[in-house]
């Protein structure tokens, strides 16, 4: 039974930083690209980037490019996004997934498995 188990959330200010964590169990985790995705409120769910099972290779979106940063640590079987300068914009459910692919992908839809969700919520 696959489970990705999202921490770190909270509640910042805007400036500040957050790192959150996704720790994986139950799949091959180095074979596995693994994503960060966002939902605002009243929004579509949108990627913010992703990480190579190697962590050879990371994608960020540009909303966030500069200031968030993906790494993974394989032996420990977690993926994490590191959050700096931090906006009220970014306030947002985040979620991790993990994609079977050797590159990395921004679709949602091309995630098999997804975590339950962490919230983020930047005050101004």
């Amino acid at each position: 039974q696959v489970q990705l188990v999202e921490s770190g959330g909270g509640l910042v200010q805007a400036g500040g930083s957050l790192r959150l964590s996704c720790a994986a169990s139950g799949l091959p985790f180095s074979r596995y690209a693994m994503g960060w995705f966002r939902q605002r409120p009243g929004k579509e769910r949108e990627f913010v980037g992703a990480i190579s099972g190697s962590g050879g290779r990371t994608y960020i979106a540009d909303s966030v490019k500069g200031r968030f940063t993906i790494s993974r640590d394989n032996a420990k079987n977690t993926v994490y996004l590191q959050m700096n300068s931090l906006k009220p914009e970014d306030t947002a459910v985040y979620y991790c997934a993990a994609d079977y692919y050797t590159g990395v992908r921004t679709g949602p839809s091309n995630y098999d498995y997804w975590g339950q969700g962490t919230q983020v919520t930047v005050s101004s």
